[in-house]
């Protein structure tokens, strides 16, 4: 594989999911009972050869930080490369970015020290497999200034999405922006591959041009001057931009089909917790649920995610449920279509319930 350095956004789109950002960056909220989205991404990188990682930061970081730690998890401590945390604003600025392009101003000091010849960029938002030395050498071989990378499914409403149409060598021939059509389209997943030396003049050309927007300023009207090619993304992607695509996202995962693509030939690293295995007592019943490390289960589970270190009680009842670490629900109760963040409590007797389009949603360290 060509020398490749990579980019990840470790918070953007964060207006989308409210709930789950309140404490926390986009790329470390937990998901399917272990894991933490940006491991997506950073796996897929480090599985396709890139050892060299800039982590761009923004407000609420410190979980990420917690959880990336040095970076040996993923095999990036290392004394050249490795796992670079950039920090949420650029050296002539001390307020946050507010956008892509701002954030891509503050990483130009990153990409002008990289020795690399190519640069991935991607958001931290979604669950796929991808390699991305595939992706370099279509992007080589097309002779490409910018390949975009898309998956096909139903156009839904988003608070920002962006299509577009190929012609037969799949140069991008138009692109839209929060387009209003309806049905199945070519959809960009914010996974974009430059040479590293390209990327820096559009960066600089926008800084002089005071552009700020890495879409409408700079990608559409590069349809008429750039070479803009389009790579496919086949199979499963799960784009994580509101509570219940949360919801969805992580169920997905109790169909064993869906387990064995997204986990099945390449690895997905994540940070080593030791805890004990998890416990049923005699009057435990679960069925079809995925149940972490360190749980105690008493009552019923059915269609579930347990974290790590999650308490059922006796006679209590939970179904279509995400629970995340160190949740704990008391006795008889019943829960249909919640998700409950880290380290709530729900008392005995309560009964709580939301549906598949509208969870039930409870803030971290909650009493209920």
């Amino acid at each position: 594989m060509a020398s490749t350095v990579g980019v990840i956004f470790s918070s953007l789109n964060e207006e989308n999911i409210p709930e789950l950002i309140k404490v926390r960056s986009v790329g470390s909220i937990p998901y399917g009972g272990r894991y933490r989205l940006v491991d997506f991404t950073l796996s897929n990188m480090v599985n396709s050869g890139i050892t060299t990682v800039g982590m761009i930061t923004k407000n609420n970081y410190q979980s990420l930080m917690d959880h990336l730690g040095s970076g040996k998890d993923w095999d990036l401590a290392r004394k050249e490369g490795g796992l670079i945390l950039l920090p949420p604003y650029s050296d002539e600025s001390e307020t946050l970015y507010k956008n892509r392009l701002e954030a891509l101003k503050g990483a130009t000091a990153f990409l002008k020290k990289a020795k690399e010849d190519f640069v991935v960029i991607a958001d931290s938002d979604a669950v796929y497999k991808l390699d991305y030395s595939k992706v370099i050498e279509f992007h080589e071989k097309k002779n490409a200034d910018i390949t975009m990378v898309y998956h096909e499914h139903e156009v839904k409403k988003s608070h920002y999405y962006m299509t577009f149409e190929t012609d037969g060598d799949d140069r991008i021939t138009s692109l839209e922006i929060n387009p209003q059509g309806h049905g199945v389209k070519k959809n960009y997943i914010n996974v974009m591959v430059a040479r590293t030396s390209f990327l820096i003049r559009l960066i600089q050309n926008a800084i002089q041009h005071g552009y700020t927007s890495f879409g409408k300023d700079i990608l559409s009207p590069g349809l008429e001057t750039f070479n803009m090619y389009a790579y496919k993304l086949e199979g499963y992607y799960a784009n994580i931009d509101s509570l219940a695509s949360y919801f969805k996202a992580n169920t997905d995962l109790l169909n064993k089909d869906i387990r064995k693509e997204i986990f099945g030939d390449r690895d997905v690293y994540t940070k080593v917790n030791d805890s004990s295995p998890a416990k049923y007592t005699d009057t435990a019943k679960v069925k079809n649920s995925l149940i972490s490390d360190g749980c105690l289960i008493e009552g019923t589970v059915e269609n579930c995610i347990l974290f790590r270190g999650v308490k059922i009680g006796k006679g209590a009842v939970v179904k279509n449920c995400i629970l995340m670490s160190e949740n704990i629900v008391g006795e008889n109760c019943n829960l249909a279509y919640v998700v409950s963040d880290k380290d709530s409590v729900i008392r005995d007797n309560r009964v709580l319930a939301g549906c598949e389009t509208q969870p039930y949603f409870i803030n971290k360290g909650s009493l209920i």
